[in-house]
């Protein structure tokens, strides 16, 4: 019997997906997104540019105030009508900032028949992000009314992509909805790289199915056997991750539900251009209700582990506990719709190659008004402060505490 290893099959996979929905497509659905960005932020180098920086955007070379203009980001979304209950999803994202500027984003299949009494079903097969997000919406994996995400989903959009096939069922009931969902996934083995090496950060940057994402200043053991970047989407040890999730809506407006992810990376698998394995597992809770017909309060929490490399005494070299939370609270005012988020995170390394210091605390809070000022175009003004402290940025010769500034305009416009 011939062994087609996980990561070949699941490629093939994908390409058909890919090449065939269009082609069978009776009723093509395209629509697009573009923002233009304003930026002025100070303090440390962004991560972006291979500092430690929590922002997409950093200060000037002394950390001083920095203005920027930029053609942020694209998106080509494609959802071809396959047949009456089959949707293909296909987009294409160009962003400023990564190596790899323009990339495939989603690719899948999403299946969808009609309901059997209170019973629905549905399932999608391809490359997508889990449903964590209580902020993104759609296709595209898009924040309606801000800028920037919680340091939760951010990094579930830089790190958690996966490829593979997911089922959810969900039954009606009296007093509102109650839904499952199951999934098995691969070309997600490095989840936990950024977390561990950079720690958490608050961006609108996403990954793409062929990009790299630079790793700041690592310490003399992890320099010479780590790669200077990571890849977000790569299959390496050929075993599949699960995730599940349960969900419950009452009738009332109120939602809440809880998700448990593990992508079961092989720590001391490793590739010739240095990719490790990351056994990384990690638990989500998520709650909304509406405060009345204009306000919603939200909320997240999430804490996990990730483990790499070799065992050294019962520890593996990088063994990083992570956790965050925040809470939203949104309000329509007129045309206007306001938002205020706070967010706390931290990370503690007990690694036998990772000290203590690769540990890091921190806070931010996030402000934004959006108005929608035509069907097509949308104007978001932010701000967000940022104060964290990470013990390895003295190798950067920085002061472990840092904090940030960055206020940012986005038109944003839609097809």
């Amino acid at each position: 019997m011939v062994r087609i290893p996980f990561r070949r099959a699941a490629l093939a996979a994908l390409a058909c997906l890919v090449a065939e929905a269009p082609a069978r497509a009776s009723d093509a659905v395209m629509s697009g997104v573009a923002d233009f960005r304003l930026a002025a932020a100070d303090g440390e180098t962004s991560w972006l540019d291979g500092g430690f920086g929590k922002a997409r955007f950093g200060g000037g070379r002394d950390g001083d105030l920095r203005f920027r203009a930029v053609p942020a980001e694209g998106e080509l979304i494609l959802q071809p009508q396959v047949g009456w209950n089959l949707r293909g999803t296909l987009v294409i994202t160009a962003q400023d900032g990564p190596r790899t500027p323009i990339d495939l984003s989603e690719a899948f299949l999403t299946w969808k028949p009609l309901p059997r009494g209170a019973i629905h079903v549905s399932a999608r097969a391809g490359l997508f992000w889990p449903p964590v997000s209580l902020e993104h919406q759609g296709a595209g994996w898009t924040m309606p009314d801000m800028i920037t995400p919680s340091a939760i989903n951010s990094w579930i959009g830089e790190e958690v992509k996966v490829a593979g096939a997911e089922a959810t069922v969900a039954r009606d009931t009296g007093d509102g909805r109650v839904s499952a969902t199951f999934a098995l996934f691969g070309f997600n083995d490095t989840a936990g790289t950024l977390l561990a090496f950079r720690g958490w950060a608050l961006h609108d940057v996403t990954a793409g199915a062929f990009g790299h994402r630079r790793l700041p200043m690592l310490n003399p053991f992890m320099k010479d056997v780590q790669a200077p970047s990571t890849r977000p989407v790569i299959e390496i040890d050929d075993r599949p991750g699960f995730y599940a999730k349960l969900a419950w809506a009452p009738a009332a407006p109120f939602s809440v539900e809880a998700f448990y992810y593990r992508n079961r990376g092989t720590p001391e698998a490793v590739t010739d251009r240095l990719q490790w394995g990351w056994d990384t597992r990690f638990w989500n809770v998520g709650a909304s209700a509406d405060l009345g017909a204009r306000t919603r309060l939200a909320a997240q929490a999430l804490t996990g582990t990730t483990e790499m490399g070799a065992e050294e005494d019962e520890r593996y070299w990088v063994e990083t506990r992570f956790r965050s939370a925040y809470l939203r609270l949104t309000r329509e005012q007129g045309p206007l719709t306001l938002n205020v988020r706070l967010d706390w995170f931290g990370t503690r390394e007990r690694g036998s190659e990772m000290g203590g210091i690769e540990s890091e605390d921190g806070w931010a809070a996030a402000a934004a008004a959006s108005w929608p000022f035509s069907p097509h175009a949308k104007l978001i003004v932010e701000g967000l402060r940022v104060d964290s402290e990470r013990g390895s940025r003295a190798r950067a010769g920085l002061a472990p505490r840092q904090r940030q500034n960055v206020v940012q305009a986005a038109l944003r416009l839609t097809l």
